[in-house]
């Protein structure tokens, strides 16, 4: 699994393909600076990087790593056709390594920052609708060659689509990493439910999971704890709050979990370094001063 934190998203650079014939091979590279994302439509590919071989059939697709070496295993046992794609990121990634270090403490913001989210690709996988996919490409492929005013944008859009088919055609594949997917859920539970006081023994009840589990899986793919992650968004539900209504403090704090003023204030103050009413007042004298 590839996991890109986001945003920045992944960007699309270039995208190509080729038809080897028997007994060709795939050109071996180190350290080429992109990931290399292969689309097989016919045929079948066999390489290598560093020490896991990439076997990758009709319907099938691989992401080779930017900074390591792949190769060719064996040449082309029949005529074979595939696309190929490079992309890049300029944010944070990680391949097969979730240990994550804890949250930073909150900067202050006048308006609610960027919602960074964790975004994961399988280092391959095999695709549901061969022809639907080998048309997402076909159509990326036309906006590369063909380019117009706009086509860079298209482009982008384009390549996120194919992510995105991509990733949803791989679940059972992503599915072995299961810590992940329940860390996910369990983030998604918190944000539905963060309203309510935090419940280990219902949050279990609704995963199906021990609440030690969970706070592991989670620990692992955030870096916090499900008690630290509903504060951390209960913090920014507030602020919103704050900002952009008039309602008293101590009702903000019952409409976003904190259940009592005093405790609300706490956490406020050691997330932000200011209390609610500060952070709502500087708001304020720097709207009225633009």
């Amino acid at each position: 699994m590839f996991h890109f934190e986001c945003p920045p998203m992944p960007h699309f650079i270039q995208i190509g393909q080729d038809t080897y014939s028997i007994g060709r091979k795939h050109p071996d590279r180190s350290s080429i600076g992109v990931f290399d994302l292969l689309f097989v439509t016919s045929g079948c590919l066999y390489l290598a990087e560093g020490e896991h071989e990439l076997t990758l059939p009709a319907g099938h697709f691989g992401i080779l790593r930017p900074d390591l070496e792949h190769r060719t295993v064996s040449p082309c046992r029949e005529e074979t056709h595939f696309y190929w794609l490079h992309f890049q990121t300029t944010g944070q990634w990680q391949h097969d390594s979730y240990e994550k270090e804890p949250l930073p403490p909150e900067q202050e913001h006048l308006y609610s920052p960027i919602e960074y989210f964790s975004f994961y690709l399988p280092r391959s996988g095999s695709v549901q609708s061969l022809g639907l996919t080998e048309e997402q490409f076909r159509e990326l492929l036309q906006l590369y060659q063909n380019p117009s005013g706009n086509s860079r944008w298209q482009e982008q859009q384009q390549f996120h689509a194919i992510l995105l088919r991509l990733q949803e055609d791989s679940k059972e594949e992503a599915a072995q990493s299961s810590h992940l997917q329940l860390a996910e859920e369990a983030a998604l539970y918190l944000r539905k439910v963060y309203r309510d006081p935090l419940s280990y023994k219902r949050m279990a009840e609704e995963l199906h999971f021990h609440p030690n589990y969970i706070a592991l899986c989670m620990k692992r793919t955030f870096g916090c704890t499900p008690l630290d992650y509903v504060t951390q968004f209960r913090i920014e539900q507030a602020k919103r709050l704050l900002i952009h209504t008039n309602e008293p403090v101590g009702t903000i704090a019952e409409e976003t979990g904190f259940g009592s003023f005093p405790y609300f204030v706490r956490c406020f103050h050691k997330r932000t370094g200011k209390t609610p009413k500060q952070f709502r007042m500087q708001y304020r004298q720097h709207s009225s001063s633009t």
